[in-house]
C-alpha cells in the first residue's frame, strides 16, 4: 500500500481515539485510557499489514488479531467500524448497552471480526500460542507443491503489563519460545501504569531481557510513533523461526491534559470537560462519534484490499481442494467396543488410536502426563520445532497455557485440540476451561484419576470438590464415564460438538463393562439412562463413573431382599438437563426414594436424588480399593443406604 500522507494517518489514528473515548464517555463505563495510548500500535498494524476481509471474517487464512488486554475493547471495536466489519457506529454508540455486539470485554461469538474472549488477563496471549500451534501445523501438513502461498498466516497480540504480569502469560511464552513460533507477535503496550498506579508498585522485570531468555525476538520501540511499529513488524516478520516481542513505549491516557500517564485514564471515563479537553488536543472537534469522510473511505479501503485478497485466495484454493481432496473418513466407524473390565483413561487412549487415522486434524496432549492420562497419539510423532507436523505436543508441567492453546488450536479452525491432565489439577486450567464454555469453544479437556480411587498419592490428588464445580460451568459438558463403552460414546459426543467444550473425566483403576455396546447410538448421548431396572422401581441408585458398577452390586443385594432397584447410569448433567421433562422423568420417577452415588462432593445431587453417598471432606493416602471401603462406598453400605432412604423418606420422596 502507498504510504499515507502524514496529515490523514494522523486524523485516522485520532479519530480512532475519539471513538474510544466518546463510547466509553456515553456508557459511563469503560477504558478509555488504552485506546488512547495505543492508537498508534494498531493502525500501523491493521493499515499495513493485518491481512483480513470485513466481508467474510471467516476467511482461513486471515491473520488473526487478538487484544489480549480486552479492557480496552474500544480500540478493536472502531476499528472492526471504520474497516468495514458488520458492526455499524450505533453499535459503538450502544457501546456496553444491554443487547449490544460492543459489550465491555471482546466476545468472539457476538462481534464479527473478534477472534476470542478476552479480559481475563492473560488468557489472550496464552490462546495465541495455540493459534500459531494450529497455522504451523496445518501449513505443514496441508501445503503442496505450487500451492505453498496458501497456507501461512500471522498471530498478532496486543497485551498490556497485566498480561504480561499473570503467570498464565510466562507459561505460554515459555512454550512458545521452546516451540520457536515464528509466525507469533506479541505488541506489548508498554505503559508502566496498572490500577492500582505505576508498575513499580508491583513490577520490577526487565521485560525484553526476560523473553530473550525464552527465545523470543525483541525489540523496543516508541509506540506512538505508527512508522517505528511498522518498521519493527516488519523485522520481526523477518526473524525466522522465533516468535517476537515488540515492546511498544506509549502513554496511557494519550491526549488527555489531566489523566495521561496516571491510572486515573485505566477505567473510568474521562468525565465531559475532560472528555472536550482531550478532542481539542487530538484535533478533533467537540461532535461526539466524529468520522470525516477522508478517514472513513481510508480505512474502508484497507478492508476492501483484503476482500479482494480473500477473492484471489480462494480461487487459488478452489483448485487446491480438486487437486488434493481432504483424507477425513468417518471416524465413528473405527470406534472400538469393550466387553472386559478396563479402565476409561485406557479405554479413552484406545478411542485416540481408533479415531486420529480418520481425523487427521484432531491433535492433543498432556501437560507432561502422557503416560498416566494416556494422551498419545501413536504414530503422530512430536509436534517440535523440528516437527510441526507432529501430533503430539508435550506441553510440560504447564496445565493452564495448555488449556488456553488447546482453545486457540480449536478457535483457529479447522482443527480439534485435546490437552490432558489429572482431575485434581483442573484447578489450574479452570480459567481456560469457563473462557472456552463462554467462547463457545469445543475443546476437549481428559482428566484422568478422577477420585479417591487413584489412591496412595493421597488428599493432594484427589479431587472431592472438583466434579461439581466444573459442573456449575455454564455451556461446560462434563461427562464422567462408566466403563469402556460409556467412554468411547463420551468421545464421539466431544468430537460432534460444535459451540460446548467437553471435559472427559476418568479412572485410573479398572471398571467392569456393563453398559451397552452400540458406542454410536449409546444410550449415554441423553445424559442419564436406565441401566438395570426398567419395571417400577422401589428406589433409584443413580451414579456416575466408576461408582456405577458400585450401584449394579448394591441393587443385587436389595434384589435378594425382594426391594426392587432401578440403577441409572449418569455420565453427563449437562446433557440430561437439556432432555425433556417427560424423559427425565421415565428415568428418575418422581416420588420414587432416589439415592446418588458418588466419590465426591455431595453438594448439588439435591438436583436430582433425595440422597447422596459422597465424600465431603479431603481423601488419604492408602490403596484405592482400601479407601473405597473406608469411605463407605461398598454394595453392603449402598444397599444400607437405600433402605435407610425407603425407611425414612415415606411420603416426603423427591418431587
Amino acid at each position: 500500500m502507498a504510504p499515507v500522507v502524514p496529515h490523514l494517518e494522523e486524523a485516522c489514528i485520532a479519530v480512532v481515539r475519539g471513538l474510544a473515548v466518546d463510547a466509553v464517555q456515553r456508557a459511563k463505563s469503560g477504558h478509555p485510557g488504552l485506546p488512547l495510548g495505543a492508537a498508534a500500535i494498531a493502525h500501523a498494524l491493521w493499515t499495513r499489514h493485518l491481512r483480513f476481509d470485513p466481508s467474510d471474517p471467516g476467511w482461513p487464512d486471515r491473520d488473526r488479531f487478538i487484544l489480549s488486554a480486552g479492557h480496552g475493547s474500544m480500540l478493536l471495536y472502531a476499528l472492526l467500524f471504520l474497516t468495514g466489519y458488520d458492526l455499524p457506529l450505533a453499535e459503538l454508540q450502544n457501546f456496553r448497552q444491554w443487547g449490544s455486539r460492543t459489550p465491555g470485554h471482546p466476545e468472539n461469538h457476538l462481534t464479527p471480526g473478534v477472534e476470542m474472549a478476552t479480559g481475563p488477563l492473560g488468557q489472550g496471549v496464552a490462546t495465541s500460542v495455540g493459534m500459531a500451534l494450529a497455522e504451523r501445523f496445518l501449513r505443514a501438513t496441508r501445503a503442496r507443491p505450487g500451492y505453498e502461498d496458501l497456507f501461512g498466516h500471522w498471530t498478532y497480540v496486543l497485551c498490556s503489563d497485566g498480561d504480561l504480569m499473570e503467570g498464565v502469560a510466562q507459561e505460554a511464552a515459555s512454550l512458545a519460545g521452546h516451540q520457536r513460533l515464528g509466525r507469533l507477535v506479541w505488541l506489548y503496550d508498554d505503559n508502566r501504569i496498572t490500577i492500582d498506579g505505576g508498575t513499580d508498585l508491583t513490577f520490577s522485570d526487565d521485560t525484553p531481557r526476560r523473553f530473550e531468555a525464552l527465545g523470543w525476538h525483541v525489540q523496543s520501540v516508541d509506540g506512538l510513533d505508527p512508522d517505528a511499529v511498522d518498521r519493527a513488524i516488519a523485522a520481526a516478520k523477518a526473524a525466522g523461526e522465533r516468535p517476537s516481542l515488540i515492546a511498544c513505549r506509549t502513554v496511557i491516557g494519550y491526549g488527555s491534559p489531566n489523566k495521561a500517564g496516571s491510572s486515573k485514564a485505566h477505567g473510568a471515563p474521562l468525565g465531559p470537560e475532560e472528555t472536550l479537553l482531550t478532542k481539542r488536543a487530538l484535533g478533533l472537534p467537540e461532535e461526539p462519534f466524529f468520522v470525516p469522510d477522508d478517514v472513513r473511505d481510508f480505512y474502508r479501503r484497507v478492508g476492501e484490499r483484503g476482500t479482494e485478497a480473500h477473492r484471489a485466495w480462494s480461487e487459488r484454493y478452489d483448485a487446491y481442494t480438486q487437486a488434493y481432496p481432504s483424507a477425513a473418513g468417518d471416524w465413528k466407524g473405527a470406534l472400538p467396543t469393550f466387553a472386559e473390565s478396563v479402565a476409561t483413561r485406557k479405554a479413552s487412549q484406545a478411542v485416540i488410536d481408533a479415531v486420529a487415522a480418520l481425523f487427521p486434524t484432531l491433535v492433543g496432549g498432556s501437560a507432561d502426563l502422557a503416560e498416566s492420562v494416556f494422551t498419545e497419539i501413536h504414530g503422530g510423532g512430536s509436534m517440535q520445532a523440528g516437527s510441526p507436523e507432529g501430533r503430539n505436543i508435550a506441553f510440560g508441567v504447564r496445565e493452564h497455557a495448555m488449556a488456553a492453546a488447546c482453545n486457540g488450536i480449536t478457535l483457529h479452525g479447522g482443527m480439534r485440540a485435546f490437552g490432558g491432565t489429572f482431575l485434581i489439577f483442573s484447578d489450574y486450567c479452570r480459567p481456560a476451561l469457563r473462557l472456552a464454555a463462554l467462547m463457545q469453544c469445543p475443546t476437549i479437556f481428559l482428566f484422568s484419576h478422577d477420585s479417591i480411587g487413584l489412591g496412595e498419592d493421597g488428599p493432594t490428588h484427589q479431587p472431592i470438590e472438583q466434579l461439581m464445580s466444573l459442573r456449575a460451568i455454564p455451556n461446560f459438558n462434563l461427562m464422567r464415564p462408566a466403563d469402556g463403552n460409556e467412554t468411547a460414546a463420551c468421545w464421539a459426543l466431544a468430537l460432534e460438538s460444535a459451540a460446548t467444550p467437553c471435559a472427559i473425566v476418568l479412572t485410573r483403576q479398572s471398571v467392569p463393562a456393563v453398559s451397552p455396546a452400540d458406542v454410536v447410538e449409546h444410550p449415554a448421548r441423553r445424559g442419564a439412562y436406565v441401566l438395570r431396572g426398567e419395571g417400577t422401581p422401589a428406589v433409584v441408585l443413580v451414579a456416575t463413573g466408576s461408582e456405577v458398577g458400585l450401584a449394579i452390586e448394591g441393587a443385587r443385594l436389595l434384589a435378594d431382599e425382594g426391594i426392587a432397584a432401578r440403577v441409572v447410569s449418569m455420565p453427563s448433567w449437562f446433557l440430561f438437563e437439556r432432555q425433556s421433562e417427560a424423559y427425565r422423568q421415565s428415568v428418575l420417577p418422581p416420588g420414587t426414594p432416589t439415592l446418588a452415588i458418588e466419590a465426591g462432593a455431595t453438594l448439588g445431587w439435591e438436583r436430582w436424588a433425595d440422597a447422596a453417598l459422597g465424600i465431603d471432606r479431603f481423601g488419604a493416602s492408602a490403596p484405592g480399593e482400601v479407601l473405597f471401603e473406608k469411605f463407605g462406598f461398598t454394595p453392603a453400605n449402598v444397599a444400607a443406604r437405600a433402605r435407610d432412604l425407603l425407611a425414612g423418606t415415606s411420603g416426603a420422596a423427591r418431587e
